[in-house]
């Protein structure tokens, strides 16, 4: 399950939620902190494992 990364521009909170594509897709993201819904995702880096074949 992809995880996003969100800071809201009421109270400056940075904040991280467990979401699936669908669940991301159709709710509105709301601040843990102060409950607003004026929140902004960030844009995170990431890493791929691979396995390497022999």
């Amino acid at each position: 399950m992809p995880s996003y990364d969100f800071k809201c521009d009421k109270c400056k909170k940075k904040f991280t939620l467990l979401l699936t594509i669908s669940e991301f897709e159709r709710t509105k993201t709301r601040c843990p902190s102060c409950k607003s819904t004026r929140v902004k995702k960030e844009i995170t880096p990431f890493q791929t494992v691979t396995s390497k074949k022999s």
